[in-house]
C-alpha cells in the first residue's frame, strides 16, 4: 500500500495528558530592547498542556542552540515587518517598521529548530518567518501589491473577534486538526506569504487567494497560521485551541523521542560517508554531507558505521590489489577525520567500546568494508583489515566477485558462494567479524545461512514483499536471518522503498521497517540509512532527521524498550554473538 508522506497522527482535540509537561519555547519582541510575549501566547500553551519559557532576543547563536537542545517544541509569536531583503528584494514604500534585530534572532531560531527537528508552530509573523528562512517570498504589502482588495487584513476590532473566511485544502494537515474544511477567524497582517517555500505547501487560503497557512510537504513538524488562534484560545474556544492541542500533543511525542535516544544507544549500521572525505573537508563540521558530527548531535544518533566501498573490477592480481590500496586508503581517511575531531569522536570495535563512548559524552564511529573485493583475495586479509577496526565485512557490491555472486548481477558466477567466499565465511566466523548479506544473490544468501554458524547482518536492505527489487529481501530471507538470530537493518534509499522513487517519504521507509518486524520479530530488526551513498527521502535526509524515525515508532504504539532495540540494542547483541570468541 503506498504511503502517505504526512502525519499519522492529527486532530489532537484535548490538552496533552503526560507526566512531564513539554516545554514549549516562545519566541520574543523586544519593544523598548525589552524581551517579551502576549500572555495569549502563553495561556494558550499551557491551556494545551505545555510549559512555557520564553527566549529572550539575542543573537548569539551558541545560546540560542542551547536553549533549543532544551525544549521541546518552539512557538513563534506575530510582531512587526520582515526586511525583504531576507528574500532578495528591495523594501518598498509600504513597508511597515522592521526590527532587524529580532529578523536575526528568528531566523537563527528557525533554521537551528529546522535542523533538529523540533515542532515548529507559527502564528502570522511567525508564519511568515518559517517561509522565510525556508526559502519563500512575501508580499511586502498586500493592499499595494495584490489585486485583489476585498477582505481588509488589518481589522480594527478586538482579537478575539473572527472577521473573515479562511478555507483549508482538503487533506491538509491543518484542515484534519480542527476537523472542518472553513473556519471565521481574526486578521491583524498587511504582509504575507507570497510564493511558498521548496518543501512546503499551503494548506488554507482567504477568500482574496491570499495564503492563510503552511505546512511542511514532507512531513516535518512545522505549520504555521497568518491568523491568531491564541486569542481565541484564551477566550475560551475550543476549536482555535485544537491547533495548540496538536502542538503539544507533537511536542510531546518529540520530547518522548530524545529521552529514549538519551537512555538508548542508537546505531546506524550503514553509510558511504568516507567517500566523500576530499579536499578540506571536516565531519567535525556541519557539512552538506547526509553524515558529520553535528548532524549526529542534532538527531541524537550515537554510533555510525562508515563503510570504506570500493567498486567492483576486474577479478585479478592487479585490480584486486587497486581495491585493497583503495579500501585502506578510505580506512586512514575515517582515522584521520577522527584524530582532527578526538575530543568528539572515537573509533569503536565493541559495544563495550559504544558505551564507554556514550557515557564520556561523544559519538562513536565504527568500521566496515562494503564488497569484499577491497579485503583481498587471501583469507589472511580478513584479519588484516580487522585489525584496522573493520567490525564486518559486506560480501559484494552489484558485481559478481571472487567471494560470491550479487543480486544486481545479470549471470551468476558461482551459484551462491564460491569454494573461497566458504572459507571465508568460516574465518570470518572463527575471526569474529559480521558477515553481511546486503547486495548478495538469493542463492549467495542461502548459501552464507548454511555455512555461517553465527547471526549473520544485512546491513541496508528492505522488503521485496513490500517493493519487488533485487535489493530487498524476501519475507522467506527475513525470517531465516531472524532464525540464524541475526538482524535486518533497514534502508532508507528510496528506489528501494516504492516504484516511484521521486515520491518516496519517510512513511514508506516505514512500511517497510513495521513489515520486516512483523516478520522477524521485535528482536532482529534496525536501521542501516546508505546516507552518502542514495539513502535518504523526503522527511528523512541526513542523520539529524533520524530523531523522526523514532517519532513515527510512538506513533505506531512502540514501546520504548521496542524502540531501543530497533536503534541499536539488536544490532549490538549480534556484534557481541559473532565476537564472543
Amino acid at each position: 500500500m503506498a504511503a502517505v508522506c504526512s502525519l499519522s497522527m492529527v486532530g489532537q482535540k484535548a490538552p496533552v495528558q503526560s507526566d512531564v509537561r513539554p516545554l514549549i519555547g516562545v519566541s520574543c519582541s523586544h519593544p523598548g530592547y525589552n524581551s517579551s510575549t502576549r500572555m495569549t501566547y502563553t495561556n494558550s500553551v499551557i491551556k494545551a498542556g505545555g510549559t512555557p519559557v520564553l527566549i529572550p532576543v539575542t543573537t548569539d547563536s551558541l545560546l540560542l542552540r542551547d536553549i533549543l537542545k532544551r525544549v521541546d517544541g518552539l512557538l513563534l509569536i506575530g510582531g512587526g515587518d520582515i526586511h525583504p531583503s531576507y528574500y532578495g528584494e528591495a523594501p518598498i514604500p509600504e513597508l511597515g517598521e522592521v526590527d532587524s534585530f529580532r529578523d536575526v534572532y528568528d531566523v537563527a531560531l528557525i533554521r537551528m529548530a529546522g535542523d533538529m527537528n523540533i515542532p515548529m508552530f507559527g502564528v502570522c509573523r511567525g508564519e511568515q518567518l518559517i517561509n522565510v528562512a525556508f526559502g519563500g517570498t512575501l508580499y511586502q504589502d498586500i493592499p499595494s501589491q495584490h489585486p485583489d482588495t476585498t477582505i481588509h487584513h488589518k481589522q480594527k476590532v478586538a482579537g478575539t473577534v473572527a472577521t473573515h473566511l479562511v478555507r483549508f485544502e482538503e487533506g491538509s494537515v491543518l484542515g484534519d486538526v480542527i476537523g472542518t474544511s472553513e473556519l471565521m477567524t481574526n486578521t491583524f497582517h498587511h504582509q504575507a506569504v507570497k510564493a511558498v517555500a521548496p518543501g512546503f505547501r499551503i494548506s488554507a487560503w482567504a477568500n482574496d487567494s491570499i495564503p492563510e497557512a503552511i505546512e511542511s510537504a514532507e512531513g516535518r513538524p512545522i505549520w504555521g497560521v497568518q491568523f491568531h488562534p491564541e486569542y481565541q484560545t484564551d477566550n475560551g474556544e475550543e476549536v482555535s485551541a485544537r491547533f495548540f492541542y496538536f502542538f503539544l500533543n507533537e511536542a510531546d511525542k518529540y520530547r518522548r523521542a530524545k529521552a529514549i535516544h538519551r537512555n538508548a544507544l542508537t546505531i546506524d549500521s550503514h553509510t558511504d560517508t568516507p567517500l566523500r572525505f576530499k579536499g578540506e573537508y571536516n565531519i567535525g563540521n556541519r557539512e552538506k554531507t547526509q553524515v558529520c558530527l553535528p548532524k549526529m548531535e542534532e538527531g541524537l544518533l550515537d554510533g555510525q558505521y562508515l563503510a570504506c566501498w570500493v567498486k567492483q573490477g576486474k577479478c585479478d592480481a592487479e585490480n584486486t590489489q587497486k581495491a585493497v590500496e583503495r579500501v585502506n586508503f578510505l580506512i586512514e581517511g575515517v582515522y584521520k577525520q577522527v584524530e582532527n575531531n578526538k575530543d568528539r569522536v572515537e573509533i569503536a570495535r565493541t559495544s563495550e567500546d559504544f558505551k564507554r563512548i556514550k557515557s564520556e559524552g561523544k559519538k562513536a564511529f565504527f568500521l566496515g568494508v562494503e564488497n569484499a573485493y577491497g579485503v583481498g583475495s587471501s583469507l589472511k586479509d580478513i584479519k588484516r583489515v580487522q585489525d584496522l577496526g573493520v567490525t564486518y565485512i559486506t560480501l559484494c557490491h552489484t558485481k559478481n566477485n571472487d567471494y560470491c555472486d550479487s543480486s544486481s548481477d545479470t549471470v551468476a558466477r558461482w551459484n551462491g558462494l564460491s569454494k573461497f567466499g566458504k572459507k571465508a565465511i568460516k574465518e570470518m566466523n572463527r575471526r569474529g567479524v559480521m558477515i553481511d548479506v546486503s547486495h548478495a544473490s538469493e542463492k549467495t544468501f542461502w548459501d552464507v545461512i548454511k555455512h555461517s554458524k553465527k547471526p549473520i547482518i544485512a546491513s541496508h536492505s528492505s522488503s521485496r514483499a513490500l517493493y519487488d527489487h533485487d535489493r530487498n529481501l524476501t519475507d522467506d530471507q527475513i525470517r531465516a536471518v531472524a532464525k540464524n538470530g541475526g538482524v535486518v537493518q533497514v534502508c532508507i534509499v528510496n528506489e528501494f522503498l516504492r516504484k516511484n522513487k521521486k515520491d518516496a517519504c519517510l512513511d514508506d521507509f516505514m512500511n517497510h521497517l513495521c513489515h520486516i518486524i512483523d516478520v522477524a520479530g521485535i528482536d532482529h530488526v534496525g536501521i542501516g540509512t546508505d546516507f552518502d551513498g542514495g539513502g535518504g527521502v523526503k522527511g528523512c535526509r541526513g542523520d539529524n532527521d533520524l530523531i523522526r524515525i523514532t517519532v513515527k515508532l510512538i506513533e505506531r504504539g512502540y514501546s520504548e524498550e521496542d524502540i531501543a532495540k530497533i536503534w541499536g540494542g539488536n544490532f549490538l547483541r549480534v556484534m557481541d554473538e559473532v565476537q564472543d570468541l
